[in-house]
């Protein structure tokens, strides 16, 4: 294990100016990632560790038509929040299916939008080939088992799957992060947060070196909305998702008025199915609309032999959350 130092700061600006004034320093939170990756895997090594725990970033507020979260707010603390019970009950459904209580209360919200890849080529330095590890290397995963891998998003330079579920659902409620930096504030919709893999599979998000999330801006849902967060996977208990999708909708008169869908275990970032909303806006409330918006979310999908049967799956996936959310029979 290489030897770093560790730091507290008295304040965000102090943070700030420490991380981003040193190439080699990193935030510390909850640490449920960061930990592993520094002393379990070793695959990131650091100079300095900043940690951000005792900093004000902590609580849940609520507006008129927002929840404001921040960065340092728990998993555990989020699902408990009765607005998100009342108002976002597809989030705290993703919440709960997320982790373990232990890592709900441990993992914080600023560090699940920032989680790192489970891709095993990614965590065992010992796989030379790894453009998200070593740009340039390859990706190992193409041809190796890639059970866990993505299809949506993904290309042969990298096919690592971005496996958070709160963030499938907070991407369909255009969830804003807010951003303190060394030369101010700025806000990003989480939309356009993440960046695809491309020939720099590396650069997973927009963040600049030393760039701190300070708070989450969730839109609440109207409240005569319906949603719901299905997530399959191969064992009841804690484990990461085959697929996932999260869907809100308002039916009037048996038609959707305005839908919101969000997938995830199939994308290199968490995917917002616009596509398949703009069908659904509009249509009647029925299996057959169901189905045909599974069609689209699923379109043109980059699969390896271990990851095609998850074409299938993800289209079924949509279609049941359509309907439990709906209440229309299969």
């Amino acid at each position: 294990m290489n030897a770093f130092e560790y730091v507290r700061p008295d304040d965000v600006a102090g943070a700030v100016t420490m991380v981003s004034r040193d190439p080699h320093a990193s935030y510390l939170a909850g640490g449920t990632t960061l930990l592993d990756l520094v002393l379990k895997d070793g695959v990131v090594e650091l100079g300095r560790v900043v940690d951000i725990t005792r900093l004000p970033l902590r609580g849940i507020s609520r507006g008129d038509d927002t929840l404001r979260v921040g960065a340092l707010t728990t998993m555990e603390e989020l699902a408990a929040d009765p607005t998100v019970t009342e108002r976002l009950p597809f989030v705290r459904e993703a919440l709960l299916l997320g982790a373990s209580p232990q890592l709900r209360n441990m993992a914080t919200v600023g560090g699940n939008i920032l989680q790192r890849t489970r891709c095993r080529y990614f965590r065992d330095p010992t796989v030379a080939a790894c453009n998200k590890r070593a740009p340039g290397s390859g990706c190992a995963a193409v041809t190796g088992v890639a059970r866990m891998h993505a299809i949506l998003g993904a290309r042969a330079a990298c096919i690592a799957l971005h496996a958070s579920d709160l963030c499938v659902p907070l991407v369909a409620l255009d969830a804003v992060v807010h951003i303190q930096g060394v030369g101010g504030k700025r806000s990003v919709p989480l939309t356009e947060f993440y960046v695809l893999p491309g020939d720099r599979p590396d650069i997973e998000n927009v963040l600049q070196h030393g760039e701190l999330i300070t708070e989450v801006e969730v839109p609440l849902l109207p409240v005569n909305a319906r949603s719901g967060y299905l997530k399959v996977r191969d064992r009841a208990s804690y484990e990461f998702a085959l697929t996932s999708a999260a869907a809100a909708l308002l039916i009037e008169d048996g038609t959707i008025a305005r839908a919101r869908l969000a997938l995830g275990g199939v994308g290199t970032i968490p995917r917002r199915a616009r596509e398949a909303e703009e069908l659904l806006n509009g249509a009647p409330a029925v299996n057959q609309t169901f189905r045909a918006a599974a069609e689209v979310a699923l379109r043109d999908p980059f699969t390896v032999s271990g990851t095609a049967f998850k074409v299938e799956l993800a289209k079924r996936t949509i279609v049941r959350i359509l309907q439990t959310v709906s209440g229309v029979q299969s």
